[in-house]
């Protein structure tokens, strides 16, 4: 691939990525921004303390889909024979990482983002569908057990580089395994503050079974 074409699809990875959902949303619908109330972050899960239920999971479908559109660029190259077959699982967590640290970073609103949970999982979705759906049953499993999203969020990305390295779905793929565990150590490192919280026993619950005011 071309100096060119591999830097217009990183810029257009990273953009897709920046579209800070849970702030356009908010403030587009309901004339609320977000980041002034609730935790203050930009993600789903903020959108849902704070808007409900219903603008939560719009939020959140739409971070999961730029994951896995960024991410979908690798086979549409591979289909144009821009890459080779064997480069397709590179470029695919190439573009997946950029999207997340996109939300992470928006250049749209000043480069303060979401954490990148519901992003990361689009690109799992896109990078290996199979295993994502465990992750995404031990993420609903722990959240209904427990109420806290961070838990859930940290305990079903550490579940992929362990279920790869374990071979669940076949021989294990190195670089698949070592994405896992880097993308198990960014989402420890976005939820420090909420890891210090569950410590202390004061991290915030979140019932997204509930139905808020807004949702009514």
């Amino acid at each position: 691939m071309s100096v060119a074409l591999f830097s217009i699809t990183i810029l257009f990875a990273y953009l897709l990525g920046s579209i800070p959902t849970s702030v356009w949303y908010g403030i587009g619908y309901f004339g609320v921004d977000v980041r002034r109330l609730g935790s203050g972050n930009a993600g789903a899960t903020n959108t849902f303390r704070v808007l409900g239920k219903r603008a939560g999971t719009i939020v959140m479908l739409i971070d999961v889909l730029k994951g896995w559109t960024a991410t979908c660029l690798a086979p549409l190259l591979y289909y144009f024979n821009a890459i080779g077959d064997s480069e397709v699982l590179t470029y695919k967590i190439i573009f997946g990482i950029i999207a997340i640290v996109g939300h992470i970073f928006p250049v749209f609103v000043r480069f303060k983002g979401g954490k990148g949970v519901a992003t990361l999982l689009g690109m799992v979705l896109a990078v290996h569908s199979e295993l994502a759906l465990v992750c995404i049953t031990i993420f609903i499993l722990t959240l209904i057990a427990s109420q806290y999203v961070s838990l859930s969020s940290i305990l079903a990305t550490l579940a992929f580089p362990v279920l790869s390295l374990l071979g669940v779905f076949g021989q294990p793929d190195p670089l698949l395994v070592a994405f896992g565990f880097a993308m198990f150590l960014l989402v420890v490192f976005t939820h420090q503050k909420n890891i210090v919280r569950l410590l202390k026993g004061n991290e915030s619950r979140v019932n997204i079974f509930r139905n808020s005011k807004r949702d009514q």
